[in-house]
């Protein structure tokens, strides 16, 4: 099975650091060369020491989560026959506490709204049907124990 790789690096930069009162701000490099800044939520730890324009660890697992499901979607729909035009998600992650009382994230709400041209599109039925496969082949969704949820919509 392949590996995937990632790196987060950190450095203190002259920071006293034992105060707590350090940056946050790091890099998030992947195996194809992408680099983003990464923080702490400012939800967490408030600015300064958390950058909000960075992708904080909950962004990076939504958006993670988001990507993978469109992904299966766009392959399943081209299978299928259905010619996407279009896939716009504005993906939401809620925050809660599990049976422990430790706070994570416990569900994730998948909105795409995709547009699709061509003679036939889908049914909104078949739209929904299409987003349930794509939902049950999405690698990400299969390793987290969090609640998805995919409310489609057609553009």
């Amino acid at each position: 099975m392949p590996q995937h790789q990632a790196e987060v690096l950190w450095r203190r930069n002259g920071q006293d650091f034992l105060d707590c009162r350090y940056s946050r701000t790091h890099v998030l490099k992947f195996d194809g060369g992408a680099e983003v800044a990464g923080s702490s939520s400012p939800h967490v730890v408030p600015a300064p020491y958390s950058d909000p324009a960075a992708v904080d660890p909950e962004e990076a697992f939504i958006a993670a989560l988001s990507s993978c499901h469109m992904l299966w979607f766009l392959d399943i729909a081209a299978r299928a026959g259905f010619r996407v035009d279009e896939y716009h998600d504005v993906a939401v992650g809620e925050m809660g506490k599990n049976e422990d009382g430790k706070v994570w994230v416990a569900r994730v709400i998948l909105q795409p709204k995709v547009m699709f041209s061509g003679d036939t599109p889908p049914t909104p039925e078949r739209h929904e049907q299409l987003h349930h496969a794509a939902h049950a082949e999405c690698f990400i969704a299969h390793s987290v124990k969090t609640e998805v949820l995919c409310q489609p919509r057609l553009a």
